[in-house]
């Protein structure tokens, strides 16, 4: 008889893998690794989802030279106009944000070359308080289109915000709709093209204002857009909402906007409307 095999049991600790190395897509549940989803334009290489890209992304997307894009007002920065009460105070919040982005405010602004054709250009973060609209992202947008006036610059504005107007400044922030609708008006009458592009999420006060006023509208996929979210408006009305509403593809049914543009071809449509709008 042959006796028992002696072994010995080696017990091997399961690696964790390192935070930060990958990412699950929201709409497929693909798991990503970052390098790859930002070589892809943080778009899922598997269902095409566009995951929310942020303004310096977006900037190097759009301008034919990242390098050469004139930023204006980059010092511009909030403060709290009201005495703002809360869990955290509005400063923290900013520092908070300023710290964990590296911006100053929910927005970027300036001109530069986009397949040779200059162009004033607004990128809005949603990294920074949702990309809401404060008086620092209102003025520096109604600066912007009164430059582009001036100098008889068509204008782009990429929009992406979930949280509207800035609760956290009460009516000031409200007023930023009311301003930045006014000099898109100026800017019409002076007979420039103004392109507004909507990304997912853009919602509430800058859907209400300037993001709706473009001469073309134009979506990313899948972007959801609209006022108020669905969840909130089924439970107002009591009843169940269309299949995809409030998606760019509903919207675009249904007359809201003019095209839905992949991202990996807006820098090209974008040079193709200009250059036909002037």
């Amino acid at each position: 008889m042959f006796g028992k095999p002696k072994y010995t049991i080696v017990r091997i600790k399961k690696k964790e893998m390192p935070d930060g190395l990958c990412t699950k897509c929201e709409d497929c549940g693909q798991i990503i690794f970052n390098k790859q989803l930002k070589e892809n334009l943080s778009i899922c290489p598997k269902c095409d989802y566009h995951f929310v890209m942020n303004c310096h992304d977006r900037i190097s997307l759009l301008i034919d030279d990242d390098g050469k894009f004139e930023e204006f007002d980059a010092d511009l920065s909030p403060c709290d106009i009201i005495g703002f009460k809360g869990p955290k105070t509005y400063i923290e919040k900013i520092r908070q944000d300023q710290k964990k982005t590296g911006l100053v405010d929910a927005v970027r602004t300036g001109v530069g070359f986009m397949e040779g054709i200059k162009v004033a250009l607004a990128v809005t973060d949603s990294r920074f308080i949702m990309g809401s609209m404060g008086s620092v992202v209102g003025e520096k947008i109604t600066r912007l289109t009164e430059k582009a006036t001036k100098s008889g610059l068509p204008l782009i504005i990429v929009s992406g915000s979930g949280g509207g107007a800035r609760m956290y400044e009460g009516l000031f922030s409200l007023m930023q709709m009311a301003k930045t609708s006014a000099a898109l008006a100026r800017h019409q009458r002076a007979g420039l093209p103004f392109l507004s592009i909507l990304t997912n999420p853009t919602m509430a006060g800058i859907m209400a204002s300037f993001a709706s006023l473009g001469d073309v509208m134009i979506a990313e996929p899948r972007a959801l857009i609209g006022f108020t979210g669905p969840r909130v408006i089924e439970q107002t009305i009591r009843q169940k909402l269309p299949e995809g509403f409030q998606r760019a593809e509903f919207l675009l049914d249904h007359g809201l906007i003019d095209m839905i543009v992949h991202r990996k071809q807006m820098k090209g449509a974008l040079a193709r409307l200009v250059e036909y709008l002037t």
